[in-house]
């Protein structure tokens, strides 16, 4: 967030302690930088000769390489899930490991077995396995179709009036009724919604890890402060980006996700009350996500809130007051924190008299940034030239767009005044909740921060 948006905003000085002052370094877990070091960090030789016994033994045991990125988190939905089609029963299990002999091969020497007669047991073997596997889906089908016609004793249908609302018998595929996926994203279910008031505020973790599943890699949770004006889908994105770069290039476990909606003493034009953008964020990840939550602490602070303390926030929830995370031995482990940020906002972290230095050491230094590159910024140059993050460098992950989304929230609010279909821009239960809300409609802004901005 942009520190000049602040009511109370002085530019920094040296002479000037933080108030409110950051949290100590000993509260931090020292997990070390989120980019493994090189050989060039390393005071040893790079040039010393391969010996090829050593090197040989060492790769014949091979590295275990996870290509499933997305597992480490899985579903939470699965009554969702229809039975797959790959799924194999234990008669199929035991066919293939022990194979029938082939008629052929299990004849005498020298004889010459009839021609349609192997491929009629031939036939015949294919036919009873095809089957087992047929009555073994079926028996999947049915009983899965059974779960989800059951209704529950919590759910709001269930003092409903089966002759008034009869189930529609309507089918995607075989499985999945059209009335049971229909409002997904619009429904949230035994979600309990953040608190407006800060007194009856509690940390949401009915989504974060309790239990590191990866004992050789280290938990990182991953946090992202913006304004949420409104929650579009890049925004989704840019934590599936995340997840998949820290999966693929580091040591580290994704172990919990989190969205922190800015106060409403956030001075900038566009922006909803922050019980609105709280909800919206709530409605977008809550049914669309597996690992993504909303905490509305920073968005009930009476004051603007400097992301460093925002971090420090989450430090303390997770590490502090939570002692960090379990592993399989049955030891706690402290949780990496980091923020996950636009390019845009990491390049103001280079103008004047706007980020204060001892802010930027401690967001860099101790905790670290996961950056998403968008079109027009050049975050690794801007990385060579920055001092401080330069000094950090090793504490921050550039995030490549392979598919490159501009989505922004500044032209979304455009759009809604101008009457314009923000369809495919945000989820359905965003657009339905703000059509209820009249938000946006009767707003003005700028015309340099519609056009320049890409928040």
């Amino acid at each position: 967030m942009d520190p000049t948006k602040a009511p109370d905003f002085e530019p920094p000085s040296e002479n000037r302690t933080p108030n409110p002052p950051l949290a100590p370094q000993s509260t931090i877990p020292k997990s070390g930088p989120i980019m493994p070091y090189v050989l060039a960090d390393y005071n040893a030789s790079i040039d010393a000769p391969i010996h090829p016994r050593t090197y040989k033994k060492h790769s014949k045991a091979g590295r275990h390489v996870s290509t499933a990125h997305h597992s480490s988190i899985p579903l939470k939905q699965p009554e969702l899930q229809p039975p797959s089609h790959e799924t194999s029963d234990e008669d199929e299990r035991a066919q293939d490991d022990h194979p029938a002999p082939s008629p052929a091969l299990s004849a005498g020497p020298g004889s010459n077995p009839d021609h349609d007669s192997y491929f009629d047991n031939d036939a015949a073997t294919i036919s009873g396995s095809h089957y087992r596997r047929n009555s073994s889906r079926t028996s999947l089908a049915q009983q899965f179709t059974h779960q989800m016609n059951l209704f529950d004793g919590d759910s709001p249908f269930h003092n409903m009036s089966l002759k008034d609302e009869e189930p529609k018998e309507e089918h995607i595929g075989s499985r999945i009724h059209k009335y049971q996926i229909a409002d997904l994203e619009e429904v949230p279910h035994g979600v309990v919604r953040q608190a407006a008031t800060l007194d009856q505020y509690c940390f949401p973790s009915h989504r974060l890890q309790k239990e590191l599943r990866n004992p050789n890699k280290l938990p990182l949770v991953v946090v992202a402060c913006g304004s949420f004006s409104p929650i579009t889908y890049l925004h989704l994105r840019m934590f599936e980006m995340a997840l998949d770069a820290i999966s693929e290039q580091t040591r580290f476990e994704v172990v919990g996700g989190y969205y922190s909606p800015v106060s409403d003493n956030y001075k900038k034009p566009g922006l909803a009350p922050s019980h609105h953008r709280v909800r919206m964020c709530e409605l977008a990840c809550e049914r669309t996500s597996s690992w993504l939550m909303v905490d509305a602490w920073e968005s009930l602070q009476p004051t603007y809130t400097r992301t460093a303390k925002v971090l420090d926030h989450f430090n303390d929830e997770i590490n502090v007051k939570r002692g960090g995370i379990a592993t399989s031995f049955g030891a706690r482990v402290g949780v990496k924190i980091m923020l996950l940020a636009g390019g845009d906002l990491i390049e103001s972290m280079g103008e004047p008299n706007v980020w204060a230095d001892s802010d930027l050491h401690h967001i860099l230094g101790n905790y670290g940034c996961l950056i998403v590159e968008r079109t027009g910024s050049d975050v690794r140059s801007f990385l060579l030239s920055h001092d401080i993050m330069y000094e950090h460098r090793r504490n921050v992950l550039v995030i490549k767009q392979l598919i490159y989304n501009d989505i922004s929230s500044t032209k979304v609010r455009l759009f809604i005044r101008r009457g314009m279909s923000v369809q495919y821009l945000l989820p359905n239960s965003v657009i339905r909740y703000i059509q209820e809300h009249g938000l946006y409609v009767n707003q003005t802004e700028p015309v340099k921060q519609v056009m320049g901005n890409k928040e």
